[in-house]
């Protein structure tokens, strides 16, 4: 009796742990990693600003740079832009570089490249 009264715990917390795990794993969801491509930094241009082109750009983890060039013909400007990924919308979007140009927000690429021109 003694025996079987293990056997059926053993079996039952067997089952619990299996039924823990799966709930746990299914459940967690790593995010998405930000696409680093000019097109989908181009996303983060809007109507305001309308890309003509994008000369150089550059990512790491969830922010990015761009020196790109809006507008066109005599209304054409070159601008530098620091853009950072919103996993919820899973886009870039413009940030305001003098509220998040700080080398304590910033990866180091980021902030030298996209925080010092323009």
């Amino acid at each position: 009796m003694k025996l079987t009264r293990l056997i059926v715990a053993m079996v039952l917390l067997a089952a619990l742990v299996v039924a823990s795990f799966h709930t746990t794993s299914s459940s967690y969801s790593s995010p998405v990693a930000a696409p680093c491509t000019s097109s989908a930094l181009a996303g983060a241009f809007t109507s305001q600003f309308k890309l003509t082109s994008m000369q150089k750009f550059g990512c790491e983890g969830e922010w990015a740079y761009a020196w790109a060039t809006v507008g066109t013909g005599e209304q054409a400007i070159g601008v530098t832009e620091v853009m950072r990924f919103e996993q919820a919308s899973q886009r870039w979007v413009l940030v305001s570089r003098g509220r998040d140009c700080k080398a304590s927000i910033l990866p180091s690429i980021v902030y030298r490249l996209g925080c010092f021109s323009n």
